[in-house]
C-alpha cells in the first residue's frame, strides 16, 4: 500500500484563534500559559484532522506561535546578545526577536528597547520568515525541547508523527551575519551547528521518532560551491552519529536539478521532491536514488487552492511507481499545507459552482490520501468520477473566459508601458508643479484600521448602517488622518485607506474575475494573517475603484494627495491565481484595469499617484535563466502599462518590502519615486548599491510591523548613516511600509520624530548653502 504524507498543516486555527490569542497575550490581556494551552489545543484538532483523514504520515514541529525558522534560532541558541541583556522569559525573548520590544521600567521590570530581527520573504511565496543572525560569538547549544515536546504530544494522543526540521545547511545559508560580524559567512559555522543537530535527532529518536523529515528548500536556489559542498559534510557527520532516526530530505517550490550533485549519494532514507512546480524533474532524481532509498512524490499543491486533477496525478505518481516500485513511493502534498487556507466547509457564502473549483488544506487531506489509494488498486471510483466532473466544469465554465479582455491584452503595444518623456524632463516639470521641500516625508498609504473602523465596516456589510452612513463615517476618518499629517507638517499626504479591508481584497472586490472568502486566511507572519482572494476568470474594471475617496481627500487640503493603488503583480502575487493560463496574460490584465483607474484618478485632479508592488521581488524566479529573465520583462511591462498613461507632471510612486532588492528590478519599472522597506537593512552596501538609481528613492526608516517608537535621535542618526552614500536631493523620508497595523499612539509619535528628523537635515542642508 502506497503510503500519503503530508510536510505540514496550518497552524493558525480554522477560526484565527491563534493570532486572536498571541495579540491578546502581547496586550496583557491573557498570561503566557493560557496562550501555550491554545497552542496545544490547535495542535492537537490539525493531528486529528489528519488522522481521521487517513493521512498515513502527519507531521509535528510544524506549528509555530511565529515562524517556524525563528523557532530554531529560539532553540538552537541563535539569540543576539541584545535581546538577552534583559532578563526577559524565553517565550517574550522570542516575541522580541519576531517584532521588537519597547517596554517602560516598572517596580519591578527594567525598560526595554529592542528592534525586531530582518524579517524577509520564504522563497517565492507571501510568508515571511525572521532571518537568523549570526556573529562570531554565536554559540549553538539546545535552549529547549520543543520538537521532542510536540511529538510526545501527539504520542500521548494515540498519533504517531514525523517531526519537522530545517535543515542544517539551509538554516545556515538563509540566515546573515550580524552588523558585528559583517566578515562571517553563515555557512562556515556548520560544524559548530551540526551537534546541536544530532543532539535534538537523538532526543527525536530516544522519545520513539522513528523518521525526521529535514527540510533543506535553499535545493532550489543558485547555490554557491561551498553552499553545494556543506550537503555531503552535514549528511556524513549526521549518519555517523548513533541513534539518530531515518532521515527524509525534504526539497519544495522548485527544480532540485541543478542541484542534485550536492545530494546524490547522501547517506539519508528518502527524498520529497516538488513535482507541481517541477514535474520535469522527476528522471533526474529518480536516476540519483539508489535502491534503498524512497521517493516522497510532492504532487498536491500546497500552495494553491485549486482541486487536485485526480486522472492526471494518478497518472504521474504511477509513472514514478513504475520507475522505482510502489514499496518505495509515498504521495505527498508539494510542500507544507501552512500556504493555503484551512477549511472550505467553512464557506458559507461561495457560489456553489465556483466553491467546487476549490481545495483548502483540509480537503487537500483527502486528496493525498485518495491519490495513495488510488494508485495503491483500492476502489475509489466514486471520487474518481466526482473530480472529473468538477475538473470538466471548471475548464467549460463561462466564469472563467472573457473576450473582449483577451482582445483587449493582444492590443497592447510598446507605446502604453513608456512615459511620454524621460525622468529629469518629468522631474522639472513636478519641481515646479509641487514646491516640494528637501527630504520630502510621506507615508506608505495605510493609517491605523481602529476598532471603530473595523466595527462600521461590519455593520455597512450586514445592512445595518446605510452606503450615506458609512461614507460620511468614511470621510470623517479620512479627514481626521488628513488634519493629523498636516499638524505634524507631513508634505506629502495619504487618505489613510479607512474603506479598506486588504490593499489587494480591496481592488478584487472592484474588479470581475475574482472570488472572495470569509474564512480563507493564510498566516503572512507572526499574527498578520491574509485572506487571499481567488482569481477565477479573466479580469476587468467595471467602474472607478478608489477615486471617490482620493478626490473627497484632495479637497481638504492643499497639499499634494497621493492617490493609493495596488499594482498588477502584486495583485496576482497575493491571491491565488489562475493556473490554466499563464501569470503574464493575468498580470497584463490587471494592469489594463489599473490603467484605467490611474487615468481616472490623474483626470479627477490626483496627480501624485503611488502604485504599490510590494510582491514584485516575491514573484522573482528562484533561479537565474530564461525564466526570471521573462518574468522580469512581463512584470516591468505590466507595472508600466497601469502607469504610463499619465502627463509628465503627474508623479508616479511605487513601494516595495520585505525582500533583497537589485535596484536593476526598480529601474525598469521607471517611478519617479520609489520606497522600500530598510530599517532592518545594517549592509552599508546595500545604500550604496541604490546610490545611482536614478530617480527618487525613500529608503524606509523605521519598523511598523514592531509596536516600539524610534526618537528622533535615532531618526537623525540613521538619515545620516544613509546620506553618507545617498544624494540628499534624491532622499524621500518615510517609514517602512503601510501603519495600518499599528496604534495611534505609536503611530502620531513616530511619525512626529520622523518629520522633526527631515526638519533637522533641512536645517543643516540650509546651513550649508548660506
Amino acid at each position: 500500500m502506497v503510503q500519503s504524507a503530508v510536510l505540514g498543516f496550518p497552524r493558525i486555527g480554522a477560526f484565527r484563534e491563534l493570532k486572536k490569542n498571541t495579540e491578546a497575550y502581547w496586550q496583557g490581556k491573557i498570561q503566557a500559559d493560557q496562550l501555550l494551552a491554545v497552542g496545544k489545543d490547535i495542535r492537537a484538532k490539525n493531528w486529528k484532522l489528519q488522522k481521521e483523514a487517513g493521512v498515513d504520515i502527519i507531521p509535528s514541529n510544524d506549528f509555530s506561535f511565529y515562524d517556524q525558522v525563528l523557532d530554531l534560532s529560539l532553540l538552537f541558541n541563535v539569540i543576539p546578545d541584545r535581546y538577552t541583556k534583559f532578563e526577559l522569559t524565553q517565550l517574550d525573548t522570542y516575541f522580541a526577536m519576531g517584532r521588537g520590544l519597547q517596554r517602560k521600567a516598572t517596580e519591578t521590570t527594567a525598560a526595554v528597547d529592542v528592534t525586531a530581527l530582518e524579517m524577509v520573504k520564504w522563497f517565492d511565496s507571501n510568508y515571511h520568515y525572521v532571518r537568523p543572525t549570526f556573529s562570531h560569538s554565536t554559540e549553538f547549544k539546545l535552549t529547549g525541547s520543543k520538537p521532542v515536546d510536540e511529538y510526545l504530544e501527539a504520542k500521548e494522543l494515540g498519533i504517531e508523527t514525523r517531526p519537522v526540521l530545517v535543515g542544517p545547511v539551509s538554516y545556515l545559508a538563509l540566515g546573515k551575519s550580524d552588523k558585528d560580524s559583517l566578515d562571517l559567512q553563515p555557512i562556515t559555522l556548520l560544524e559548530k551547528l551540526l551537534p546541536v543537530y544530532i543532539e535534538i535527532l537523538q532526543k527525536l529518536a530516544a522519545a520513539g521518532a522513528t523518521e525526521v523529515q529535514i527540510d533543506e528548500p535553499t535545493l532550489v536556489l543558485d547555490l554557491e560551491e561551498d553552499v553545494q559542498a556543506a550537503f555531503k559534510v552535514a549528511y556524513d557527520t549526521l549518519a555517523k552519529a548513533s541513534g539518530l532516526p531515518k532521515l527524509i530530505l525534504t526539497s519544495y517550490f522548485g527544480d532540485v536539478t541543478p542541484n542534485l550533485k550536492a545530494i546524490t549519494g547522501l547517506p539519508v532514507a528518502g527524498y520529497h521532491f516538488d513535482f507541481v512546480r517541477s514535474p520535469k524533474q522527476l528522471d533526474a532524481v529518480v536516476a540519483a536514488l539508489t535502491p534503498e532509498q524512497t521517493l516522497s512524490v510532492g504532487i498536491v499543491n500546497g500552495r494553491n487552492i485549486w482541486k487536485n486533477d485526480f486522472a492526471a496525478s494518478i497518472e504521474f505518481v504511477k509513472s514514478a511507481i513504475a520507475k522505482v516500485g510502489a514499496e518505495r513511493v509515498t504521495v505527498a502534498t508539494s510542500s507544507s499545507l501552512l500556504h493555503t487556507p484551512v477549511d472550505l466547509d467553512n464557506e458559507k457564502k461561495l457560489d456553489a459552482a465556483i466553491k467546487d473549483f476549490f481545495s483548502f488544506a483540509t480537503q487537500k487531506l483527502t486528496e493525498v490520501v485518495t491519490i495513495a489509494k488510488a494508485v495503491s488498486g483500492v476502489d475509489v471510483s466514486a471520487a474518481l468520477a466526482a473530480n472529473a466532473a468538477s475538473i470538466k466544469a471548471r475548464n467549460e465554465s463561462s466564469i472563467t473566459n472573457d473576450p473582449a479582455v483577451q482582445e483587449r491584452v493582444s492590443k497592447i503595444d510598446a507605446s502604453m508601458s513608456a512615459r511620454a518623456a524621460p525622468f529629469p524632463e518629468r522631474l522639472a516639470e513636478q519641481k515646479t508643479k509641487y514646491n516640494l521641500p528637501l527630504f520630502p516625508t510621506t507615508t506608505i498609504g495605510s493609517f491605523p484600521q481602529t476598532k471603530d473602523i473595523r466595527i462600521n465596516r461590519n455593520k455597512f456589510a450586514k445592512g445595518e448602517i446605510t452606503a450615506e452612513q458609512y461614507e460620511s463615517f468614511i470621510q470623517s476618518e479620512i479627514e481626521k488622518v488628513v488634519r493629523f499629517q498636516e499638524e505634524i507638517g507631513l508634505d506629502v499626504l495619504v487618505h489613510g485607506e479607512p474603506e479598506r479591508n486588504d490593499m489587494v481584497q480591496y481592488f478584487g472586490e472592484k474588479l470581475k474575475g475574482y472570488a472572495f472568502t470569509t474564512n480563507g486566511w493564510v498566516q503572512s507572519y507572526g499574527s498578520r494573517y491574509v485572506r487571499p482572494p481567488i482569481i477565477v476568470g479573466d479580469v476587468s474594471r467595471p467602474e472607478a475603484m478608489s477615486v471617490k475617496e482620493s478626490v473627497y481627500a484632495q479637497s481638504i487640503t492643499k497639499k499634494p494627495m497621493k492617490g493609493m493603488l495596488t499594482g498588477p503583480v502584486t495583485c496576482l502575487r497575493w491571491s491565488f491565481p489562475r493556473d490554466d493560463i499563464s501569470q503574464e496574460q493575468q498580470s497584463l490584465q490587471l494592469s489594463l484595469a489599473l490603467r484605467d483607474e490611474v487615468q481616472d484618478l490623474e483626470a479627477a485632479g490626483v496627480t501624485v499617484i503611488q502604485v504599490d508592488e510590494p510582491a514584485i521581488r516575491e514573484g522573482l524566479p528562484l533561479r537565474a535563466g530564461a525564466e526570471r529573465t521573462a518574468y522580469l520583462k512581463w512584470a516591468a511591462e505590466s507595472f508600466r502599462v497601469a502607469t504610463s498613461g499619465v502627463a509628465n507632471s503627474t508623479q508616479i510612486h511605487s513601494h516595495f518590502c520585505y525582500s533583497d532588492l537589485d535596484p536593476n528590478h526598480i529601474k525598469a519599472l521607471d517611478a519617479d519615486v520609489v520606497s522600500i522597506e530598510f530599517s532592518k537593512k545594517d549592509d552599508a552596501n546595500y545604500i550604496q548599491e541604490f546610490s545611482n538609481y536614478p530617480n527618487h528613492i525613500g529608503l524606509g526608516l523605521f519598523d511598523i510591523h514592531s509596536p516600539r517608537i524610534p526618537s528622533k535621535e535615532e531618526f537623525v542618526a540613521r538619515i545620516g548613516e544613509i546620506l553618507k552614500s545617498y544624494p540628499a536631493d534624491k532622499f524621500w523620508v518615510n517609514p517602512d511600509c503601510g501603519l495600518k497595523t499599528r496604534g495611534w499612539e505609536e503611530t502620531r509619535a513616530s511619525l512626529t520624530h520622523m518629520v522633526e528628523a527631515a526638519k533637522h537635515f533641512r536645517e543643516l542642508e540650509a546651513a550649508k548653502s548660506a
